[in-house]
This record gives structure tokens, C-alpha cells and sequence, in this order.
């Protein structure tokens, strides 16, 4: 990924709020088929590991050797920059425009898991972080649903860990200018309904009181 200096975000923090914030990852492999990617929602282990699952007949499973490096892309917002949002425009219209946008690449070794306890270790925990957050205190469980049914869907699914060995993050956030052009792009987002954008070029630079 090409990363200008002022562009390469470093700040862990930031880094694990955008692969939180954009759960639903596409992994890219090299397969004696050629590239291939699927998109997946994917969940940071405690360990830095990444974990999810795949349908049993997706045949990523089937292609993807053990321990091969694999890249997983968590893309977060994105938005249009015109060059009407730079008050230093109508000074001398030297701007064109741009695309703001924060992106995490991760790589590491991926290896499928075909046990239940994996599986169902690899559900729990996806479905325990949505579900609290789309229902709270009513969040589904597992235990929910039918025994057989639960097993039924586990039967279904592969499990999957990815041990990480390298992540490269950027955040195009319009650092490279001026103030007063800036807070334009920020002003400019918002107003073309970009507001989560807009709020994290916000917190980078606060507007001048």
C-alpha cells in the first residue's frame, strides 16, 4: 500500500478503532487458482490474533494451505474532498480534488479450525460483541436456539485463526493542510454526509475556539 509519511498512522489506538468500527473484512489469498478474496467479519483475539468463519462450502477453506500469509483489509469511512471545500480557493485555485479515507492492512498466517469448540468459540464471540451492540441487555445468545439446530449451523461453518505478523495503516485525513483548508474538508464532509469522516479529522485538529 502506498503510504506518504504524513499519511501512515501509527497510533495503535486509531488503528484498532477502524478495524472495530469496519468488522466486515476482505481477506485476499495467492491459491494455485490465483487471487481470491472474500469478505468476512473478523474479530481481534485478546492475543492480537485475528479470528472468524467461513461457510463450509466456500472453498477459501479448501484453498488457502495452512500457515499461508494472507492479507485482510478493514476499510472504515471514506468520503469525496472538493476542491470547494478550501477557503484558499478562491484565492488562487491551485487545488483539485481528493479522496479522504482511513484503511488497515493486516497480514499474517491463517489456519482453518474444523473443530466444534473452535467453531463455536469463533461464534460466541462475534455474536456476543454485535448483538451487544445492536441489543444491549436483549442481545441473542446461542443458547437461544435448539440444540440441534445450533449444531446444525456449526456443521456448516469452518473456523478460522490468522496469527499476525504485520499491519500498515493509513489515515488520509487531510493533514497536509492548512488550517483554515482543513477545517473547510471537515466543514465540507459534514455537509455532504460524511459525519463519522468528518468527526475523526476533527479530533486530530480541533477547530480553533
Amino acid at each position: 500500500m502506498y503510504i506518504p509519511p504524513h499519511f501512515l498512522e501509527i497510533d495503535q489506538a486509531e488503528i484498532n478503532s477502524v478495524m472495530e468500527s469496519a468488522p466486515l473484512a476482505c481477506i485476499v489469498a495467492q491459491t494455485c487458482e490465483g487471487l481470491i478474496a472474500n469478505h468476512v467479519p473478523v474479530l481481534a483475539a485478546p492475543d492480537g490474533g485475528l479470528i472468524g468463519h467461513v461457510a463450509r462450502a466456500n472453498d477459501m477453506h479448501h484453498l488457502i494451505p495452512a500457515g499461508q500469509q494472507v492479507m485482510v483489509i478493514f476499510r472504515g469511512d471514506d468520503g469525496y474532498v472538493s476542491p470547494n471545500f478550501y477557503p484558499s480557493k478562491a484565492a488562487h485555485h491551485r487545488h483539485v480534488p481528493t479522496w479522504n479515507y482511513q484503511v488497515v492492512h493486516v497480514y499474517g498466517c491463517i489456519r482453518f479450525q474444523h473443530d466444534t469448540q473452535a467453531k463455536r468459540a469463533a461464534v460466541g464471540l462475534l455474536t456476543r460483541l454485535h448483538e451487544r451492540r445492536v441489543n444491549g441487555t436483549s442481545a441473542w445468545r446461542m443458547a437461544d436456539a435448539p440444540v440441534d439446530y445450533m449444531e446444525d449451523m456449526l456443521a456448516g461453518i469452518v473456523a478460522f485463526r490468522i496469527d499476525v505478523n504485520r499491519v500498515l495503516a493509513k489515515s488520509k485525513l487531510s493533514q497536509n493542510r492548512e488550517e483554515a483548508d482543513f477545517h473547510g474538508a471537515v466543514s465540507g464532509l459534514r455537509a455532504t454526509g460524511h459525519e463519522n469522516l468528518a468527526n475523526r479529522m476533527a479530533q486530530r485538529r480541533p477547530e480553533p475556539q
